[in-house]
């Protein structure tokens, strides 16, 4: 069983953190304090954020600000109806090496610590679902392969309202 004072001592620690990261993240966000806990509660508890509303809330420079304060990579994924699953994983390429061809994997923008699904409802059902095993796993499977995600991984999914053209419903799992 841990010891109270220490268990204090971490509380203290975490508490000071958390009012650390909020106040850098509140130097580029000015109110929308209740959306800024939630973003960090989701955070910190290991899950991953969905926020609704229409371009120009300044949603981005939220989670940019957030990886900012917490020093982690940063990545954006601008969902559109084009957009496939590869385009967001990752894919196997054919590269030119001194001992002939050989396959490479390369890294798609989900490979962050801090990722931008910027309105993720404009994509297509396939490839909303490619953010699935990473979302749930912090890993992706490209040809087979497993790629481990590095930790921390939060992803901070955007989605326009439902009744603008353009949009999918997000599928139950991604909810």
């Amino acid at each position: 069983m841990a010891d109270p004072q220490q268990t204090e001592a971490l509380i203290a620690s975490f508490r000071a953190d958390h009012d650390r990261v909020k106040k850098e993240v509140q130097k580029a966000i000015v109110g929308h304090e209740e959306i800024i806990d939630g973003i960090l509660v989701c955070l910190f508890a290991g899950g991953h954020a969905l926020l609704e509303g229409v371009p120009g809330l300044g949603k981005t420079l939220l989670i940019r600000s957030l990886a900012q304060a917490l020093q982690l990579k940063f990545g954006r994924i601008q969902f559109t109806p084009d957009l496939m699953p590869a385009d967001v994983t990752g894919t196997t390429i054919v590269v030119e090496t001194p001992s002939g061809r050989d396959f490479q994997f390369r890294k798609g923008p989900l490979f962050a610590q801090i990722v931008l699904a910027d309105e993720i409802n404009r994509a297509t059902p396939k490839t909303q679902s490619a953010m699935l095993e990473a979302m749930q796993e912090r890993s992706v499977t490209v040809g087979g392969t497993t790629h481990q995600l590095d930790k921390p991984f939060f992803v901070m999914a955007t989605q326009n309202p439902i009744e603008q053209e353009g949009t999918y419903p997000l599928p139950e799992a991604q909810l």
